[in-house]
């Protein structure tokens, strides 16, 4: 095996910073924007909706961990049998989990792996996953984080053998609108822009943008309604976001589930019953309700927000594990 870092530029190799492999990196994270552009200094990569993962193989072997630092590797055995049997076995590199529907990923489809607690269970599912892999942090004992991303993408191709379920990331040079107007077209999430010249920062960032192509965020989950007719579990979903301390209502979602999903979505909420609302702020429904302690978030996707601060046309997607409650806001372009 040849050495990765060899791809690096002679004017990049003094970024590098030789170090024994974190146990834990906070990943870089996407600001919403509404100004799509073209620009030869950024790259552009589809948005999957999927699951963040940070993989991480050394010595003692594979951790796959979501963005809140949970440890994933039992519902994704095939992901961790590929790392492991890389040529490579000292990186760190950043990713995200997908599966398809019509050939479009879909958070909705990987609930079923996202759920589970045991390998046999993932394997059983009949859920097929990938792993687009779009960044690397540490290879070969070296933090290469100062590195610029189109550097570290040259590392990441030589560091890994790209074969399914790992797949490499392709961009787009210079042309974003484009890249947008045709990630809308097929039904994509979006786009993500990402200076090509920027390291690798933690938190929020500047230097990776979001051209989205339709409205969707998580939101806390404070509440039930009854279900009506024949239908079981629950009727809709109270949904919040976090304003400072408060918890701000904005709406309900009662479409986009699957009689699976609405009886273990009532499961969960029963144990989580309380006498009254966690809601601080918001026109609240009080017929039919039953509240629940903030705990739980799920994806929503929307058409816009009406004037009064309410979704529109609301659509759920399903649970996120790889988020806080506490870390729900409402995302707004800046």
């Amino acid at each position: 095996m040849t050495d990765p870092l060899d791809a690096l530029q002679p004017d990049a190799r003094p970024l590098l910073v030789r170090r024994a492999q974190p146990s834990w990196v906070d990943p870089t994270l996407a600001t919403l924007t509404d100004d799509r552009f073209s620009d030869p200094a950024w790259i552009f990569e589809p948005k999957f909706d999927g699951e963040r993962c940070l993989a991480f193989r050394d010595g003692s072997g594979v951790r796959l961990l979501s963005r809140n630092r949970k440890q994933i590797n039992d519902r994704y055995p095939e992901l961790v049998e590929a790392l492991a049997a890389q040529r490579a076995d000292d990186f760190v590199v950043d990713g995200e989990i997908v599966a398809f529907e019509g050939g479009v990923s879909s958070f909705a489809r990987l609930q079923p792996r996202m759920q589970v607690s045991e390998a046999e269970q993932a394997r059983d599912s009949g859920v097929a996953v990938y792993l687009y892999v779009f960044d690397v942090l540490h290879a070969c004992g070296h933090d290469v984080r100062k590195v610029p991303l189109r550097e570290r993408k040259a590392v990441l191709r030589e560091l890994l053998s790209f074969r399914d379920p790992l797949r490499y990331t392709t961009h787009r040079n210079t042309d974003g609108e484009d890249y947008w107007e045709k990630a809308c077209r097929s039904g994509w999430e979006g786009v993500i822009a990402k200076h090509a010249e920027a390291p690798y920062r933690v938190g929020r960032s500047r230097g990776w943008l979001k051209f989205k192509c339709e409205n969707a965020q998580e939101f806390v989950i404070g509440g039930y309604t009854d279900p009506r007719g024949g239908r079981a579990g629950l009727g809709a979903l109270l949904l919040g976001f976090y304003s400072g301390d408060d918890l701000v209502y904005a709406g309900k979602v009662g479409t986009g589930f699957d009689e699976q999903m609405l009886q273990m979505l009532r499961d969960e909420l029963e144990g989580l019953k309380r006498g009254r609302p966690a809601f601080d702020r918001g026109a609240l429904p009080r017929s039919g309700v039953h509240w629940v302690e903030p705990r739980l978030v799920g994806q929503v996707a929307f058409t816009e927000w009406t004037q009064d601060g309410q979704l529109r046309h609301p659509r759920f997607q399903g649970l996120r594990r790889d988020k806080k409650a506490s870390e729900v806001v409402k995302e707004q372009p800046s």
